[in-house]
């Protein structure tokens, strides 16, 4: 029975030892394991996989995506970073600039500013298009000038007392309707995401007046296209006690993990430790460097349960961008389906 057992182990756990990881490498291939049926399967994929909703806040989403492949949740991964479609500032035509920042650095500063609109109500600009239409271009204006505040105490040095419009921030971008675009947004709020996004400080005489365009992109060509502020993935971990541990080593094993994964409870007079909640650990190891337990508990991440983490910069819901990633990555799919329909067989 010991076979069997090591065997699945090293299929369903990646264990993590006091100097190193063991069973990091995928091994479910057909014929890898005598007496296992590891040929892919529909039917047996479908019975398997699920997704668990965990959180779900305004710009942040927390689900676990169960029975799938490293390559697969990677894939969806990248897609969420880097292929899902947003409006960003791509063109900045400066009119008149006398802050102490320069045209170069003001226009990149715009360009990283999130933009709320749905790049799904646009299509993609056509490559040379300077002038762009309503159908591939968002137009915004910011035009502010600082000036003085007459009725500001002589005494007085704080500058939001003394000057008037001396912060730039991204509220004072508004939205400049191109072609019919009011006939075709009727209901539209083309706004940055946050209001509060310090551009540049004026002084007195100072003026900033400028013309963005927005088009639409990818986080593969330019980082400011990218629709989140991270996404990630880490495997559930997994933690076993080996045997009963109680007394002041409960309350040191404890102590060597995140708060409220390790619960020590009250058995007959004794402390009793035993895992609460294994998902919240985040294996800092800190239990090896205690000889008294490392012996006595084993640390893995279960292979294919991935807890995902989406956060997203405002542009668009995270559940609305996760369902984005999953058609996009359908979409691949489906060409390489049709991509293998086209090559002649011999």
């Amino acid at each position: 029975m010991a076979a069997p057992r090591r065997t699945d182990e090293m299929r369903d756990r990646v264990v993590l030892g006091e100097f190193g990881v063991r069973n990091v490498h995928t091994t479910d291939f057909p014929g890898n394991y005598p007496g296992y049926e590891d040929a892919w399967d529909q039917r047996r994929f479908e019975e398997g996989f699920r997704v668990d909703l965990i959180r779900e806040e305004e710009a942040a989403l927390e689900f676990d995506m169960v029975g799938i492949d490293a390559a697969i949740a990677n894939a969806f991964r990248r897609i969420l970073l880097a292929e899902v479609p947003t409006m960003a500032v791509e063109k900045v035509f400066v009119y008149n600039n006398t802050s102490i920042v320069q045209d170069e650095i003001l226009a990149h500063r715009l360009g990283l500013i999130p933009i709320r609109a749905d790049a799904r109500l646009f299509e993609y600009r056509n490559q040379g298009d300077e002038e762009g239409t309503e159908i591939d271009t968002l137009q915004f204006q910011l035009k502010i000038k600082c000036s003085r505040n007459p009725q500001a105490a002589k005494e007085s040095s704080d500058p939001n007392e003394l000057y008037f419009n001396h912060k730039v921030y991204s509220k004072h971008m508004t939205w400049v309707p191109l072609g019919n675009q009011t006939d075709l947004f009727p209901d539209a709020d083309f706004r940055p995401v946050h209001d509060d996004i310090l551009i540049a400080l004026l002084r007195p005489g100072q003026e900033i007046d400028v013309l963005m365009h927005c088009v639409k992109g990818i986080g593969k060509d330019h980082a400011k296209f990218s629709p989140v502020a991270t996404a990630s993935y880490r495997l559930l971990p997994d933690i076993t006690l080996l045997q009963p541990i109680e007394d002041e080593a409960a309350e040191m094993l404890q102590k060597c993990f995140s708060p409220g994964v390790i619960e020590v409870q009250n058995i007959k007079g004794k402390k009793v430790a035993r895992v609460a909640n294994a998902r919240l650990d985040t294996f800092s190891r800190e239990v090896f460097r205690h000889e008294g337990l490392k012996s006595l508990v084993r640390l893995a991440r279960v292979r294919n349960h991935y807890i995902f983490s989406v956060e997203s910069t405002g542009i668009l819901p995270p559940d609305v961008l996760v369902s984005e990633a999953i058609k996009i990555l359908m979409g691949k799919c489906q060409r390489f389906l049709n991509e293998l329909d086209s090559v002649p067989m011999e």
